[in-house]
Parts: structure tokens; sequence; C-alpha cells
């Protein structure tokens, strides 16, 4: 058996071989959803193919396996950045392993062939197209729990995968909280007389201003053009290669800059993660975030925390002014506030307001949960979700498309996805309140001084990457565990306020 330090030095051999892997198939993705011609998916297609073959037979061969191995004989001399190196790929390791080639591969083309299923399902509002791929997928992620999690719940085992330590137990706790708080909260605010108007934003917004509000947004963040540069896509994303290349995108939509507007903020809030992440962690599995909610804590953080403030607005709104002066000359700073914080339940999840967003997915984990625990066959998706959707938003689903068909994550095989996007939020509710008792945060982003926040939060969390676990990460910043009542105290002093709601808004 080969002694630690050959071990190691193959260790690091491994990471950076990973690395450079990693690199080009982002690059090649990256470019594909950026820039890349219409009739390029074939050729990228082959090359990605390729490049992935590569990928799983480095991380699932077995000499990769006998050098673990080597290395958990040796824990107890590792470093705490080693022991964090072994712990990620131990996991990714063993999941590859323990399923069988040959059912990856059939599930591969089981959720190739898913996704074209389901844009078609939807654009022609024909969820019965769709359903046998959800149920096949279901019962074939069910058995791979099996494989590589034979000791846990099913739902859970695909939970961990992307909020590690997260069980459905604990968020049944937190969705349960939402539920007794949020929902009512939202019928108020729809019985209330205090309804905020939005005609303004109704006009043509020209590109122009909309790409500098962004360059400048972009300054304001401290998002250096030197690391961190902005592409155009219809979804926007963010795409960390390493610390000093982050790319961030965003879409124009000329009647709506605000779309853009808070697009750039969410996906900034993700690139300062990425890019302010240690360096000694780079160019191994540590460099990124610690997952999907500690990642989508960071956005949220800055798209609503910040971005949505009254403080922040007194820092944009001019700037928003210079940008579009004929747009803007009738409308006030109060009118553009009460605008971004407007409640208005909708059919579309990313159309969402801050209120009402986790509610929809709510609506996507009781669904998800009830389909792995046997209590809901997937025919009856659509009625639940229906019957769900008029119960916390009081929506009226029209059809399928605008339904239980809008989202492609079912189609990608993400369960136990959804559940990160609402933990992110509730995560950042719980970070703002310690990070006040250390520096005047509402000081800071009246003077359109960011700075500060971005170092605590570096401090607490982005310079981790994976190193530490999510509740290891929110003990450092919140110096206490997950408590989501942080998150609905917050949205229910802000909501009041804008909404001027009394007690007999209760009635």
């Amino acid at each position: 058996m080969m002694d630690l330090t050959t071990a190691l030095q193959k260790f690091s051999e491994f990471e950076h071989k990973l690395y450079a892997y990693s690199y080009a198939m982002g690059v090649m993705s990256y470019d594909s959803e950026t820039a890349a011609p219409e009739h390029s998916a074939e050729g990228r297609g082959e090359a990605l193919g390729m490049l992935s073959e590569q990928v799983y037979q480095l991380t699932a061969g077995a000499e990769t396996g006998e050098l673990l191995d080597v290395l958990q004989t040796h824990q107890s001399e590792l470093s705490v950045q080693q022991a964090a190196q072994l712990r990620v790929w131990k996991k990714d390791y063993d999941m590859n392993c323990k399923i069988p080639a040959q059912e990856y591969i059939e599930y591969a083309k089981l959720i190739n062939k898913a996704g074209a299923v389901w844009r078609k399902a939807k654009n022609e509002n024909d969820f019965s197209a769709f359903a046998p791929y959800i149920e096949q997928i279901v019962k074939t992620q069910k058995k791979f729990a099996g494989y590589f999690a034979p000791d846990k719940d099913p739902y859970d085992a695909w939970l961990d995968e992307y909020e590690p330590g997260m069980t459905r137990a604990q968020l049944d706790t937190f969705f349960a909280n939402l539920r007794s708080r949020i929902v009512p909260m939202v019928q108020r605010i729809q019985r209330s007389e205090n309804q905020i108007d939005i005609s303004w934003l109704h006009q043509q917004w020209p590109l122009a201003g909309q790409q500098q509000l962004a360059k400048e947004l972009m300054e304001l963040m401290g998002l250096n053009n030197g690391r961190c540069a902005l592409g155009e896509t219809e979804h926007p994303f963010t795409t960390g290669f390493s610390r000093d290349d982050v790319r961030i995108t965003t879409h124009y939509y000329l009647e709506d800059f605000t779309f853009s507007l808070f697009s750039v903020i969410h996906e900034g809030g993700h690139a300062l993660y990425e890019l302010n992440t240690a360096p000694r962690l780079q160019r191994t599995c540590l460099a990124g975030g610690a997952s999907m909610g500690i990642h989508e804590s960071q956005s949220r953080f800055y798209e609503n925390l910040i971005g949505r403030s009254r403080e922040f607005c007194g820092v944009i709104w001019p700037i928003i002014c210079k940008c579009f002066p004929e747009q803007t000359k009738d409308v006030s700073e109060e009118t553009f506030w009460r605008t971004i914080n407007r409640v208005e339940p909708s059919l579309i999840r990313t159309e969402a307001d801050e209120l009402t967003y986790c509610l929809h997915i709510m609506v996507r984990y009781e669904l998800e949960k009830k389909l792995f625990a046997g209590e809901i066959e997937v025919d009856q998706l659509p009625e639940a979700w229906n019957s769900m959707m008029k119960e916390y938003l009081g929506i009226t689903v029209p059809d399928d498309t605008h339904g239980v068909l809008q989202d492609t994550h079912w189609a990608m095989g993400s369960f136990g996805y959804f559940p990160s996007y609402a933990l992110g939020s509730a995560y950042s509710a719980q970070m703002i309140a310690n990070m006040r008792s250390d520096i005047d945060v509402d000081s800071l982003v009246a003077q359109g001084n960011l700075e500060p926040i971005t170092n605590w939060l570096t401090e607490k969390i982005h310079q981790f990457g994976k190193e530490q676990l999510p509740a290891q990460l929110l003990q450092n910043s919140c110096g206490s565990a997950f408590d989501s009542s942080y998150y609905t105290d917050y949205l229910e002093k802000k909501y009041t306020e804008i909404y001027k709601l009394t007690d007999t808004d209760k009635s």
C-alpha cells in the first residue's frame, strides 16, 4: 500500500486533472447558453460526451477507489482541508460505484428523453404524455437511493445531495412555520385596501439604459470586471470556473427593467461567493458553495435583504433616474420602493414576489415527499398541485402548462432540489440578523458601501467553500442552528409596514 505522502501527491494530480476537465466543459456549457450559434449543439454534444466519459472513468475508477481508501486509513493525519476533500470525493465515489453502470446509463437515457417529452407536453398542455417519465424517474431514484444510502429514507438521501445534512423532518418543521405564518399574511394583503399601483412600469425601457444600469450595479456590488463578466442569456445563471473567472448572466426585457435589475443583483450574490473562496481551495473539490441552499442564501441576501431595502433604494434610484430620465421623471423613490416590494400571487414560480416565492416551493416539496413515500400517484399530481396553489396562494390554475408542467426540474431528475430555494431565503434572514450585531448594516447600505457587508460574509461563509458543511457555516455566521422564525419574523414585519396592515386585516 502506498504511503500518505505519495497518496496526497496522486490526489493532488487527480484533482488538478478534474479541474481542467471541469473548466473546459464549463466554458462549453456557458458558451452554449450565451454566444454559440443555433446549429452548434451536435458538435458540442459530441465533445462534451467524450469529456464526460473521461471524467466518469477518472472519478469512478478502481485506482481512485484505492487512493481514497489509502487516505481513509490515514484520516487522523489529514489536515482539516484534506479531510474535507476526502469527505466530498468519498461521497461522490461511493454514489457512482454503488449504482450499477448499466442502470446508470439507462437512467441517463431516460433523463435525456424526459427533457424532450416535458418540453412538448408543456407546449401542448398534455400532462399524460409526461406522467410515465415522472413515474419511472422516481422509481429509479428510489432504487438508486437503496444502493448508495440503504440506511436512509430515499427522499432524505436525495435531499442530502443538494443540502448535506438536511432531512424531511427538518423541512416539515420549516414549511409548517411558513404555512402557519405566511399564508395568512398573503390573505391579509389580498384583503387590504392599500394595494400598490405599478402602472408606471408599463412603458419601454431602452436597452442602452438597462446595460448601463447593470454595469453600475456590478460596480456598486464590488464585482471586479477583471474577474467577473456579464453575459446575456434567456434564463439568467452564474458559473464559477475559478475565483478569478466567474460569469454571471442577465436577460433584458424592454417592457420591464426590474427583471434585469434584480437578476444582476441575484446572480451577483452568487458571484461574490465564488469570487471570495480562499485561494488555498482553488483547483480542489472545495472551491465552490457548500450547498445549494447556502449558495442561494447569498443571492437572496443581496437580491432581497439588500436590493429591496429602503436604504438601497435611496442609492439605486438616482442611478435608475440617470439611466432612464424620461421614464422616471414623474416617479418618486417611495413609489419605486413600494413597486419592487409589491405582493401579487402568481401562477409562475420564477415571477413570484419575495413574500409568495417560498409558497411555490412548498407546493413542490409537499408533492415530492408524497411521491417518494407512495402517498400520491403520479396521475394525481395536477389535481393536488391545483388544490395547493388555491389553498396557499389563492390562485386558480387554468391548465397544466401554467401549473404542474411549468418547471423542468423533475424532467432533469432533480428531486430534492426545490427546498434549497426556500432554505436559502430563510438562511439569509438569519444571517443578516446576526450581522446587525457586528456592523450597522442599514447605515452602510444607505451610504452605498457594501464592502463591509461582503467582508463579513466572506469571513463567515465565502472563504470556506465546501470545506464546512451547511450546519457549520450557519453556526459560524448565526451563532446558532437553523431557525426559520428569523425569516418569518422578517417577512411579517416588512410587509405589515409596506401594506400598513392592522389588526382588523386579520378578520
